[in-house]
């Protein structure tokens, strides 16, 4: 991965702290504004039984690539990116270090799911 390569900027969102809806269940969502939007690779997920089944049901699942930072070591899976151009929204579904030489983070994720 070079620096070149990330177009995108993203967005990312940490989820509120839930309320009570006045039945006794609690919810959450998530802030209007992003915690911080930074440059990042956003390439379509290819290959694989689980990604074809998914494009099937309407999901498609992409690899959201950034530098390894302070802001975005904070980011799990239980947050929210958005690519701030389209307004396209993703899941995060897991967090890698590709290389193992702690210079970049890979977001598998998904458009289209709660």
């Amino acid at each position: 991965m070079q620096a070149g390569n990330l177009r995108e900027r993203v967005g990312f969102y940490r989820p509120t702290i839930g309320f009570d809806d006045g039945a006794g269940n609690t919810e959450g969502g998530f802030a209007d504004v992003p915690d911080f939007v930074v440059a990042a690779s956003v390439s379509p997920k290819l290959g694989g039984e689980t990604v074809l089944a998914n494009r099937l049901t309407g999901r498609e699942a992409v690899n959201i690539t950034v530098r390894r930072s302070s802001q975005t070591l904070q980011v799990t899976t239980d947050w929210r990116a958005r690519d701030e151009r389209t307004d396209t929204v993703y899941n995060i579904r897991s967090i890698i270090d590709p290389t193992q030489k702690r210079q970049w983070l890979e977001m598998l994720c998904e458009q289209g799911v709660a």
